[in-house]
């Protein structure tokens, strides 16, 4: 799945209580876990396809900030052509909301 992460909406948000099951110094499988791991099969399964990107057309960006992350989505004509998303530092975690969605975008373009 680390390869085709990049083409699930909010795959981070989606895959959390899985990857912090290792991080906890045993392994204990429970209800949360097997909750994002169905959530997971489902948006792995159902995902969009990525239309490819038309350079001479215009592109939408569409950014989410949550607590500790942001997020982007890059569309063309309503269809997603890339997602992308990314933990906060601490330090840009107490920036005002409209900074960081303005994050989201710059680090969205520049991807």
């Amino acid at each position: 799945m680390g390869y085709y992460r990049r083409f699930i909406a909010n795959y981070g948000k989606i895959a959390a209580p899985l990857t912090s099951l290792p991080k906890k110094g045993e392994f204990h499988w429970n209800e949360v876990a097997t909750k994002a791991f169905e959530a997971l099969k489902k948006a792995m399964t159902t995902a969009l396809v990525l239309a490819l990107p038309n350079f001479t057309k215009p592109f939408v960006v569409k950014s989410n900030v949550l607590g500790i992350g942001s997020g982007a989505i890059l569309m063309q004509e309503g269809r997603p052509v890339a997602y992308m998303r990314k933990i906060l530092s601490m330090k840009n975690q107490m920036m005002p909301t409209y900074e960081r969605e303005m994050l989201a975008i710059i680090y969205a373009i520049t991807k």
